[in-house]
């Protein structure tokens, strides 16, 4: 299958199953879909990387190793869609520990960000605190940047902070909720 040709175009989810059902047992085309979200066609690989997380979890752990492209890519990335479902696949794999400091300081940039995808600032306002749990002097800080943070109008910040700060008060991550 040309994926380059079929994630050009609008997909729903019949393009999605029938994709999955191709790349899911086959890590060739497995890196294949993966090489469209590295890519520079900012539609394509926000399709690909879409694609991905319809995977199951454990065909999933297959990105993992993909993790610092993944956030070398999140960094640069200039679509916000892609860059929304990228943060999704990083939040539904394990971090490492310690965190890699350009994607904290992004993470914490793009929660505070009023100009940011609401989807962005909250998977951010997740990743942050998920990278930050293990370090004190970190979580400090994080607690301080959600304080100050403008409250925002959308329900759906209202509640991820609140999430966060709740979370931190049990000392938990935030996917054991």
């Amino acid at each position: 299958m040309d994926f380059k040709t079929k994630l050009s175009r609008r997909i729903g989810m019949d393009d999605i199953r029938e994709i999955l059902f191709l790349v899911e047992s086959d890590d060739s085309q497995k890196q294949k879909l993966y090489d469209l979200i590295i890519g520079d066609d900012g539609v394509i690989g926000y399709h690909a990387a879409w694609v991905f997380t319809h995977f199951s979890p454990e065909n999933r752990k297959w990105l993992y190793g993909k993790q610092d492209e993944l956030i070398d890519e999140v960094l640069a990335c200039k679509h916000g869609g892609k860059r929304r479902v990228i943060l999704c696949l990083l939040y539904q794999m394990p971090l490492t520990n310690p965190p890699r400091v350009d994607f904290l300081d992004f993470c914490l940039e793009k929660m505070m960000s009023c100009q940011e995808l609401p989807g962005v600032r909250s998977l951010c306002m997740k990743l942050a605190y998920e990278l930050c749990l293990s370090i004190p002097e970190l979580m400090r800080e994080l607690k301080m940047a959600l304080t100050i943070m403008e409250v925002d109008t959308l329900p759906s910040m209202r509640t991820v902070r609140k999430n966060v700060l709740k979370a931190m008060g049990r000392g938990k991550s935030l996917q054991t909720f």
